[in-house]
């Protein structure tokens, strides 16, 4: 099995590079700029046709929250317009395209987790750009897989847990929101689940139960203490994104953590495969 990955660098992009080099029945490839960029549809098509994937992973996005609220052109861009580009790039080899999404595409005034059925209301430009690239996704391609995800965090990278990991060594007293909530969720576990989709969407034929939107997100609700109205937040910020998955879905789950609450042990231990630093037992 051959997959493309668009982009390297972020989160989820680098678990599976870390995946492909163990990985002995997938080849992988992956394109980043300047080569590749979702601004230039040329590039793309072309980097589809000299790898031939049998599916199309793609986790690049334009993130700035906050920053989006300024510069809505680029985030529409890079989360609308290069979604599209993607899927109807990976459309014009007959291939199934991954897209990865996030909880933002809801309104967070659910008081119970999200499921995938839930109707949405993103607040801010960030969330309408995303909601708008899984329309854009699933139009350009009838082969797409739209994964949701919240809160992703990994052992690199920029995200909430290295970054209170950081804080807490640096600092007596922290200030931190407390009128968010979400579930946590590692980096290589949703490469784990790619994978597993992958595995069960390539090797056999392609079943139009298989389209639409999945949740992958982390078994436990956190809440992010000063809330984030106090807080110099540009954009809309969500009171509850959290995420469920539906259990009628016929693709694969994601593999489940044992629950527990974020230690910060993991902060003495260093980083560790997630078992060690993630959850107590």
């Amino acid at each position: 099995m051959r997959l493309f990955v668009i982009g390297q660098e972020g989160q989820v992009a680098r678990s599976l590079r870390e995946v492909a080099s163990r990985s002995g029945n997938i080849v992988f490839g992956f394109g980043a700029r300047p080569d590749l960029d979702l601004l230039r549809p040329a590039s793309i098509a072309k980097a589809l046709a000299d790898f031939r994937p049998d599916m199309v992973v793609n986790p690049a996005a334009y993130t700035a929250v906050d920053k989006a609220e300024s510069e809505p052109d680029q985030a529409f861009a890079l989360n609308r317009d290069g979604a599209r580009t993607v899927a109807a790039a990976a459309a014009d080899r007959g291939v199934p395209v991954i897209h990865l999404s996030t909880d933002y595409v809801f309104d967070g005034k659910k008081k119970q987790p999200y499921s995938e059925t839930d109707t949405v209301g993103p607040q801010g430009v960030y969330g309408r750009s995303k909601l708008e690239g899984e329309l854009a996704v699933a139009e350009a391609n009838p082969k797409h897989i739209v994964l949701r995800t919240s809160w992703v965090y990994a052992p690199f990278g920029s995200n909430f847990v290295r970054t209170m990991l950081r804080l807490t060594a640096e600092r007596d007293r922290l200030r931190v929101v407390d009128d968010q909530s979400g579930c946590p969720t590692y980096a290589p576990d949703i490469a784990g689940a790619i994978i597993a989709i992958a595995h069960k969407s390539v090797g056999s034929d392609w079943h139009s139960k298989y389209a639409g939107v999945t949740n992958i997100a982390g078994p436990d609700v956190r809440n992010h203490g000063v809330g984030s109205r106090r807080r110099s937040f540009r954009g809309p910020r969500s009171g509850a994104g959290a995420l469920f998955r539906l259990t009628r879905s016929p693709l694969p789950i994601i593999p489940r953590r044992r629950r527990g609450r974020l230690i910060p042990a993991c902060r003495a231990k260093g980083w560790k495969p997630c078992s060690a630093i993630a959850f107590d037992p």
